[in-house]
């Protein structure tokens, strides 16, 4: 009969298979009534799950990341009944969990209407009050075709026929809704305490623009309604920083359907990326990386050999070129590889830092792409250290140190720490995983700072860390990661010759800290309000005259200050001031440099921040002081009153 462990160590003895709500029972009404789902032996499973052995169980509830992530799942299934409760004749496709939300896509003879989306909504506050149960069931793939051809679900039976393998799959139902799932849900209807639905657009099924357009809805469910009126008053804040229309008004970049997911990048946006691009280079130097640059197309049997092309096929894009299949390169790993394979090494080599500012392509169905923050196209900050496993705790915390200095370059001192460990299917033995993960233990210990443990997380052939960023709207973004890999060194023919003179494989770390430019570069407009500090400004400063009687002298001083490395332009059209200050203070200038006959006569500007504070008259050298002091600060500290603004 199973003993179950709670997380606080404590023991529970039960005499005959129990369930996850009955143990919750045991514990105590109130636990009982909060709990959504349950977490046996690491992974997810539904409160009605049934327990016959020993294993290790922690109850759900909404104040746990996890179960507000089933929440969202949950929504998403009551949205779709009260579609259908509402129009009949709706199909639905599929609707996923993403960030802070839920969406659902329909097949319906008609666009969805604002209207439309207030009656689903009243509609789902109904389906909470009748608190249907949620059960869960299992059918053979025949029979739910059956099923859903009976109900006139064509695009389910799509879905069922194109998911591979014979086994039997999971279903959800409440009460007259019924859809495939792999769960797990709540409880019951009944749970529901917060929920909105935020807008509808259309969608390709499948992502593809040849297939037939569906209507995506979107939500978001919370734990309380406290919880929904703080981050619906945090949309009302992103909408005014929303990155896509700050880089049209900035003109920093824009997208086009004839490269869609691909960014056409403007002078000033492209200022922005060389900044981040140079200034990472710097970094790796001089942490002792040596930078490589490795092919675009490579022969597809490379990312069969490395395992990417049975997981990734559908992400990859290919072309085929003298009777041989190419891959454009979605990631950098295994080429790295192929570099470290040139020539014999040795364990005095290692480890062996290599960097590339690899460009990656990636297929990103049509519905998921957003802007810079999920593109096609894009360039990782990406590296990769071959290390022996003894140092594996060092190289990870020396990671880490660089790490923490870059996100407090950039204003980021709110780091969240994640540690993933290992799946059920994975590669490697035991002992080796468990070195693995307690030297990932050790170095994130060693940083004094709390850190999150996430089980059964990790990529097949390795742990990993995940650091994410709170933006001031405190969101959280993930951004870097560094990954222990076991598996893709040897796969690909990676050794060195150790001390005994035996050849080993090396271990492998991959890392990044930005992530890719194009999604940091977004955070970053959304997080500085388009305001960028004034080392990464794309223009640091503009002069503007006040009559023509000061354009030579204005001409002069912007080649002085371009001499000196400033990025500086002049605006002497015959324009009011106030209209030349207002403009260029809604182009987010750092700082506005007024000349007037005054300022000519005693060889000064008068300084004006973009926030409105007055700095006053300053030399030419006095200014240049104060603009590289404000450019050596990088991104320092608290976002000032001008970035709010």
């Amino acid at each position: 009969m199973p003993q179950i462990t709670l997380p606080d160590g404590s023991k529970r003895d039960f005499d005959r298979p129990v369930s996850v709500a009955q143990i919750a029972e045991s514990i105590g009404a109130g636990l009982a009534n909060a709990a959504l789902a349950g977490r046996v032996d690491g992974a997810l499973v539904d409160t009605s799950h049934v327990i016959e052995k020993n294993a290790e169980v922690a109850i759900v509830t909404d104040r746990d990341a996890a179960g507000l992530e089933v929440i969202r799942h949950s929504c998403a299934h009551l949205m779709a009944q009260a579609v259908q409760r509402l129009f009949p004749k709706a199909q639905v496709t599929i609707g996923p969990v993403i960030a802070d939300g839920f969406f659902y896509d329909f097949a319906f003879e008609r666009a969805f209407t604002p209207e439309d989306l207030q009656a689903i909504e009243k509609k789902m506050e109904e389906i909470v009050k009748e608190d249907l149960v949620v059960e869960r069931s299992v059918l053979s793939r025949e029979d739910a075709i059956a099923m859903f051809q009976g109900m006139g679900e064509t695009y389910k039976v799509e879905i069922i026929k194109s998911i591979p393998g014979e086994e039997a799959l999971s279903f959800y139902r409440q009460g007259d809704f019924i859809d495939l799932c792999r769960g797990p849900h709540v409880p019951g209807t009944g749970k529901f305490k917060a929920f909105k639905l935020t807008s509808v657009a259309g969608a390709y099924w499948r992502g593809n623009s040849d297939n037939a357009m569906l209507q995506r809805v979107y939500g978001t469910a919370w734990a309380s309604k406290a919880d929904l009126k703080l981050y619906l008053e945090r949309l009302e804040e992103a909408e005014k920083r929303d990155h896509r229309k700050l880089g049209k008004h900035l003109s920093l970049f824009h997208f086009q359907e004839e490269a869609p997911g691909m960014p056409f990048w403007h002078p000033k946006g492209w200022t922005i990326y060389q900044l981040l691009q140079d200034y990472m280079r710097k970094l790796q130097n001089a942490n002792k990386y040596l930078e490589v640059h490795t092919p675009q197309l490579v022969d597809y049997s490379l990312w069969e050999r490395s395992g990417h092309a049975s997981k990734f096929a559908n992400e990859m894009f290919s072309v085929e070129s003298d009777n041989r299949m190419y891959a454009i390169k979605p990631m950098n790993c295994p080429c790295h590889i192929q570099v470290f394979n040139q020539g014999l090494k040795s364990y005095r080599d290692l480890p062996l830092r290599m960097a590339e500012f690899g460009s990656c392509h990636r297929y990103e169905p049509s519905g998921s792409m957003h802007g810079l923050m999920r593109v096609r196209s894009f360039v990782q900050d990406d590296g990769h250290i071959f290390c022996t496993e003894a140092q594996i705790q060092s190289e990870v915390a020396e990671f880490m140190a660089l790490l923490f200095d870059v996100y407090h370059d950039f204003g980021f001192d709110d780091v969240i720490l994640r540690l993933s460990t290992r799946p059920e299917k994975r590669v490697g033995s035991e002992e080796l995983w468990d070195s693995a993960e307690q030297a990932l233990k050790d170095a994130l210990n060693a940083t004094g700072k709390h850190w999150e443990l996430v089980p059964g997380e990790g990529a097949f052939y390795g742990p990993k860390i995940e650091y994410s960023l709170k933006d001031c709207m405190g969101r959280v973004l993930q951004c870097g990661t560094i990954q222990l890999d076991f598996f893709t060194p040897g796969r690909l023919g990676a050794s060195y010759i150790d001390e005994d003179s035996s050849r080993r494989e090396p271990v492998m770390l991959h890392r990044a800290i930005l992530g890719s430019f194009e999604r940091f570069i977004g955070i970053l407009i959304e997080h500085y309000a388009g305001a960028m500090p004034a080392w990464l400004a794309p223009e640091q400063a503009v002069i503007l005259n006040i009559t023509d009687n000061q354009a030579e002298y204005c001409s002069k001083l912007q080649e002085s200050l371009k001499n000196k490395g400033f990025r500086v332009s002049a605006d002497l059209r015959n324009e009011k001031i106030g209209f030349k200050i207002r403009e260029h203070t809604l182009q987010k200038i750092p700082y506005l440099l007024v000349v007037g006959d005054k300022e000519v006569e005693s060889g000064t500007v008068a300084v004006r921040k973009r926030g409105g504070e007055e700095l006053g008259a300053m030399t030419f050298d006095d200014f240049c002081t104060h603009l590289s002091q404000d450019v050596a600060r990088f991104g320092r500290g608290e976002l000032s009153a001008e970035v709010n603004d």
